[in-house]
């Protein structure tokens, strides 16, 4: 990563420091409740030594990938001929976003998944364990790791995922062409403004005042920044919570609008 963009990541995670609340903060019953029984949950679930097992073993995969970078692009890689161990170093979730992710599938048990950006399947066994009787669509633009990613959620033993290789749009439109509601989205791909407003617009058809729209990545770039504050901003979002490595999104007709940042490491669970 360049000097500049790790110094930018550090002054932009200081200044979410100052502005930031802990639990004591939040004056939302809906939003202290995901914060006290899940954000904050320092419960061990034996499913986490399931997901440390998964991330394990990818950081131990020797076998190289040629990736087609289709979004952003990557920041560390100079070729597009990477070994998986590498990757799983730096590519989708880290073990401590696995465990965030599988315990929001577990508070809000969504019957319907759908993620745009599978890379090495990492989000996709902590949403799909959190939440095994939902039914998983995850969707990668990249062949090999879309491969990659099938061959090692199978072995995981679930059966409530499927893996598809697409271009996020033509899903999208696709998808359009349906009336399949989704309760839970996981955004982690392309790290772009104007794709991530696009795929966001796409999916509209398809949430429910219950819904939740997960965006990875919220400070990845300037241009992930300004997507997170133009999504906020859009006529169906009610609500949103920045915890700095992504942004929750709610559509919840009942709440008031409101933005909230949360430090999740004044308890040290990251």
């Amino acid at each position: 990563m360049a000097k500049a963009s790790v110094f930018r990541s550090i002054g932009n995670y200081l200044k979410f420091k100052q502005q930031a609340v802990n639990l004591h903060g939040l004056h939302s019953p809906f939003v202290y409740n995901l914060a006290d029984k899940c954000l904050y949950d320092k419960t061990f679930y034996d499913d986490y030594r399931l997901l440390k097992s998964y991330h394990r073993n990818l950081k131990n995969n020797t076998q190289i990938l040629e990736i087609t970078d289709l979004g952003a692009g990557s920041r560390i890689f100079k070729t597009n001929k990477r070994r998986v161990k590498d990757m799983a170093q730096i590519a989708g979730s880290s073990y401590a976003g696995m465990k965030l992710l599988y315990r929001l599938a577990k508070y809000f048990k969504p019957g319907t998944i759908l993620e745009l950006g599978t890379s090495l399947g990492k989000g996709t066994y902590a949403l799909a364990l959190g939440q095994p009787e939902a039914k998983i669509v995850t969707v990668e633009g990249d062949l090999a790791l879309a491969n990659l990613a099938k061959i090692q959620l199978t072995q995981t033993g679930l059966t409530n995922i499927e893996v598809i290789n697409d271009d996020f749009d033509r899903f999208l439109i696709d998808l359009n062409q349906t009336n399949q509601t989704l309760d839970l989205v996981y955004l982690d791909g392309n790290h772009r403004f104007e794709p991530t407003l696009r795929y966001f617009n796409l999916l509209q058809k398809h949430l429910h005042n219950n819904s939740v729209v997960v965006v990875d990545d919220i400070y990845w770039s300037p241009e992930m920044m300004r997507a997170w504050e133009a999504l906020k901003q859009h006529n169906h979002v009610k609500q949103s919570i920045d915890v700095f490595y992504f942004g929750l999104l709610f559509f919840r007709k009942e709440q008031y609008e409101q933005n909230f940042k949360i430090d999740l490491h004044t308890l040290n669970l990251f």
